[in-house]
């Protein structure tokens, strides 16, 4: 579904991907794991249109996107739930629902997509008429990535979904990543919680320096001593 091949990309003079190749194939959940700084926020950016690459190519069922705006890739099928969660904070929980899904004409098939994913978390509905910008931290990453979903995209990009959450609700994250699967969405997963996401993934990459250092089956990489010690804090 999604190649990646020989990415760089820098921020001025400062080369943060240094030559990317992945693939993430129909059905799949793909997770990147890596240290901070790695380079993993920076490659879901140029996937979606918000950077461009200086180098290597990004094929999305066939076509090059490299060179394709943010609202083109949106409208191909791909969708970005980014780091911070980065919701309307002015707007309410409804308002940005419906901007998730501004690309769509379905009012019909919106309100069941609406209706759909406020029954997967219920205090959406109940906070529909509230400022997004007042939600717990919790409520605002299930709300932008409801709001990632309401394109109906094939592929989403989710980059950190976890970050500054509690336990409990990183579960709840983590069993609505596994479902979307189920769903038919394919998953681009990065991922702080590398031991959570190794668990629900099918294939992982490792992101050390804006270089591949690793890959391979998830159930694989979790018992392979080095990750475990580099990315499980296990000895």
């Amino acid at each position: 579904m999604l190649t990646i091949h020989d990415l760089h990309v820098s921020y001025g003079n400062i080369e943060v991907l240094k030559g990317v190749s992945l693939e993430v194939n129909q059905g799949e959940i793909v997770t990147l794991i890596g240290a901070n700084g790695a380079g993993k926020t920076t490659l879901l950016k140029t996937i979606s249109g918000l950077l461009r690459p200086t180098q290597g190519t990004i094929i999305y069922q066939g076509a090059h996107i490299e060179n394709y705006t943010a609202e083109q890739i949106v409208r191909l099928g791909i969708s970005h739930a980014p780091e911070g969660r980065r919701v309307f904070a002015r707007s309410t929980v409804m308002e940005n629902f419906m901007i998730g899904a501004y690309i769509r004409k379905d009012r019909k098939s919106i309100k069941a997509d609406v209706e759909r994913l406020m029954k997967r978390f219920p205090v959406l509905y109940e906070r529909r008429d509230q400022l997004a910008g007042t939600l717990s931290g919790g409520e605002q990453q299930m709300l932008a990535t409801s709001r990632a979903l309401m394109s109906q995209p094939q592929i989403v990009l989710l980059d950190e979904p976890s970050m500054g959450l509690a336990p409990v609700l990183v579960k709840e994250i983590f069993s609505m990543i596994a479902e979307l699967k189920n769903e038919g969405v394919t998953v681009l997963l990065v991922e702080q919680n590398a031991a959570m996401a190794l668990q629900i993934a099918d294939r992982a990459y490792v992101l050390e320096t804006g270089q591949i250092s690793a890959q391979g089956i998830a159930s694989e990489l979790i018992n392979d001593d080095q990750i475990r010690k580099s990315y499980l804090g296990e000895a």
